[in-house]
């Protein structure tokens, strides 16, 4: 079956459950048809003088970019929201929990198979999308014998646009094997683990000591987010995502972007930089991955332990430096 159908079936039975965004990939493909039925003479003229994609295409110049980054901005919005929301009711107590199943203002089912189902309803919602706009672009690059698709990538990608440097995604895959691994429901009872859908699952792998967040689309497509820490070179503690999609240990970013503890992250100067990319702008909305923080947690509880004790104590001698100096400050001493 062909992507581009496989594709629809999957987006018009979602649709059935819920009203969500996609990529119109049929309309951006007759897009694609009718700026290949131009003019070739055009196009001959214009790879004489070596431009590959002709200054007149009605593709490049209005058509086909603006209409795919507004359903790329509806699709990265849609799923940011719903998943910052499942993982805040994962997450919070039990009575708030209640509480909101009471009011009956969502569709999730109570059980715990139904938070997992939802949880990977949504990975497999930013999956199969990512793959969308890979081909569609792709598809774009060969029509046009340009690189123009590519370009266009990697401006999303500065705008923080790209589904797959969410902070979101790669909560969800680390929430998904968390429930996956306590596999019991609200009553006690063991239930079943749900059916594979559109990806073999998510799982937490150490290729020769680094750990990887790993899930795997059906359509042979592999996503794997890398959890060393590129400041200390270790598996990162108390994790946090940058707005650029790096991830760094709490404290490690806190001492990149020059800031204490007891500040944080959101007193970071503007001009402070990511220290992989080095783009600006990156601490202020960041993202604390606890979903995360609870799976490297449980997977290396040595580590963790002894990584706990070691930051404890820096934090406390940070903030006694920290009230010292207000302290100071205060009785001009």
């Amino acid at each position: 079956m062909k992507f581009c159908k496989k594709y629809e079936e999957y987006m018009q039975g979602q649709k059935e459950k819920k009203n969500l965004p996609g990529v119109g990939f049929k309309k951006l493909k007759k897009i694609l048809k009718r700026c290949r039925r131009r003019d070739h003479r055009i196009a001959s003229i214009n790879h004489q003088h070596g431009n590959n994609c002709p200054r007149e295409c009605t593709v490049c110049d209005g058509t086909f970019f603006p209409e795919l980054l507004k359903e790329m901005e509806d699709v990265v919005g849609w799923f940011n929201e719903n998943a910052k929301k499942l993982l805040e009711l994962h997450l919070a107590s039990r009575f708030k929990k209640c509480l909101t199943w009471l009011k009956g203002n969502n569709n999730r089912k109570r059980s715990h198979l139904g938070l997992i189902q939802e949880g990977k309803d949504l990975v497999s919602y930013a999956l199969i999308n990512s793959v969308a706009i890979r081909k569609i672009l792709k598809k774009y690059d060969k029509i046009h014998e340009s690189s123009q698709g590519q370009a266009f990538k990697t401006q999303v990608q500065k705008m923080h646009i790209e589904i797959l440097q969410s902070p979101w995604l790669c909560e969800l895959m680390a929430f998904h094997i968390n429930l996956k691994e306590t596999r019991k429901d609200y009553s006690g009872a063991v239930l079943a683990s749900p059916p594979p859908a559109l990806f073999d699952g998510c799982s937490l792998v150490f290729d020769d000591g680094k750990p990887l967040l790993s899930c795997e689309l059906s359509d042979s497509v592999k996503v794997d987010i890398d959890l060393t820490c590129s400041i200390c070179l270790d598996t990162v503690f108390d994790p946090i995502s940058l707005t650029c999609g790096h991830i760094y240990c709490y404290m490690c970013a806190c001492s990149a972007a020059s800031v204490n503890v007891v500040d944080g992250l959101k007193t970071a100067d503007p001009s402070e930089k990511c220290p992989l990319c080095r783009e600006v702008c990156v601490y202020k909305g960041a993202v604390h991955l606890d979903e995360l923080s609870i799976l490297l947690k449980r997977s290396r509880r040595e580590y963790w332990e002894e990584r706990r004790k070691t930051e404890r104590a820096e934090r406390l001698q940070q903030a006694k430096e920290y009230w010292d100096y207000q302290c100071r400050s205060f009785t001009g001493i």
